[in-house]
């Protein structure tokens, strides 16, 4: 299986290539500067001059992108927006880390996590314009795509359990009354959705068991 990763070079980047690389998966890393990553195929570029040709021939391309300055925010959708064109009519999958924000809290999805009283202010921005490319990314019929979103505490420097909760649109806790998941686990089930390609244009969400 042939996987490209871009924007490899972030944590969760970094992360899922070296996930992919273990499984003896086909993986290149697309970055903008030096190679951080455990990939020996690299293509550097930005991801904003990535073209079709840069990524024909994959079976899945994750989108590994983010950005944290409030005046950059925008480029969630721009860059997932430049991505879905390209790959648009094509039978490569897309699949999106995205932000535990939008996940609802509710039954009947009126409510989601960022609209809630107690969500932390320095992350609302942040939520909110991964909420809206979820959006946009919902009304591409052309593409392959499936949005991943993490739990709501979503650790950097979190252990590696091996061990995860495959869950929908609704935050979901563990048996701890928990939402957390380490970067390293949650690559572990993008790589795990990537094997397996079960959620065809649908938000998936996981969280540490």
């Amino acid at each position: 299986m042939k996987i490209a990763v871009v924007a490899a070079n972030g944590k969760a980047g970094k992360l899922i290539v070296k996930e992919a690389l273990d499984r003896g998966f086909d993986v290149t890393a697309f970055v903008r500067s030096a190679n951080k990553t455990a990939a020996k195929k690299v293509v550097q570029k930005d991801i904003m001059d990535l073209t079709k040709d840069d990524l024909k021939g994959f079976d899945a391309v994750v989108d590994a992108f983010g950005v944290f300055d409030p005046d950059k925010l925008s480029q969630h959708s721009t860059t997932l927006k430049h991505l879905c064109d390209i790959l648009s009519g094509s039978k490569t999958r897309l699949l999106v880390v995205g932000g535990a924000g939008s996940l609802y809290v509710d039954k009947a999805h009126k409510t989601q996590l960022y609209n809630t009283p107690d969500f932390p202010k320095e992350y609302l921005q942040l939520a909110q314009a991964q909420g809206k490319e979820l959006v946009e990314l919902r009304e591409r019929d052309d593409v392959q795509w499936t949005f991943v979103s993490p739990a709501a505490d979503f650790q950097a420097e979190g252990e590696r359990t091996g061990k995860y909760i495959l869950a929908g649109e609704e935050l979901t806790l563990n048996s701890k009354n928990e939402s957390i998941i380490s970067y390293a686990d949650y690559a572990i089930a993008m790589v795990d959705e990537i094997e397996k390609g079960k959620h065809i244009k649908e938000r998936i969400s996981v969280v540490r068991e």
